[in-house]
């Protein structure tokens, strides 16, 4: 079966998409607006651009013509915080992607523990193993003629937070102990599940 991108329509992209470019990891981004309010959601549109300068990405959708609080959070104090998700708090994160007002601090919502970052303002899940601080150092608006559309976001990580439960020798990440979780398509999610090696060539 062939598909042109333009003859088709954006409900069929996208489980075409999300069914087919799997495993995605998950970027937990929490922000703060201009009242001191929390925000947190999940981004499966997420992942590393670059190691040196450490960049990290992730792209939120319009829905009703309308962007979502974190990228309104992001655009006005360019900063934001991704939470990686494990196997423990999977339940936690996915209360979080649920639709409420921009008055509702997902962390109250989802029962999450609001901790301090070192370098910038918005709160990190201390329930979390893993937590970049991140500066925004460029966004890219992709638009369409259906009140879609998407911005792209890309972040500077300042300082990273790594539990040292998961920590091996030399810096490794211990898999075992890590357990990541990864999204699939529709309410499906991904565990690690065999993992092989190939000698790069």
């Amino acid at each position: 079966m062939q598909y042109k991108a333009n003859e088709t329509d954006s409900t069929t992209l996208y489980k075409l998409l999300t069914g087919t470019i799997i495993p995605r990891p998950i970027g937990w981004i929490s922000t703060i607006d201009e009242k001191g309010i929390n925000n947190l959601a999940p981004f499966s549109y997420f992942n590393m651009v670059s190691s040196d300068p450490p960049c990290v990405m992730f792209s939120t959708r319009r829905d009703n013509n309308s962007y979502k609080d974190t990228l309104n959070n992001v655009l006005k104090n360019n900063q934001f915080v991704v939470n990686l998700v494990t196997e423990d708090i999977v339940e936690q994160m996915n209360r979080t992607s649920e639709a409420v007002a921009a008055e509702v601090d997902e962390f109250t919502l989802a029962n999450l523990t609001p901790i301090d970052s070192v370098t910038i303002k918005p709160k990190r899940v201390k329930e979390s193993l893993v937590h970049f601080e991140c500066e925004k150092i460029h966004h890219y608006f992709i638009d369409n003629d259906e009140g879609g559309g998407a911005c792209v976001v890309i972040g500077k990580i300042i300082t990273l937070h790594i539990d040292d439960a998961i920590l091996s020798e030399n810096n490794r990440i211990n898999l075992d102990i890590y357990k990541p979780v990864a999204r699939l398509a529709g309410s499906n999610y991904g565990k690690i599940g065999d993992i092989f090696s190939i000698k790069r060539a």
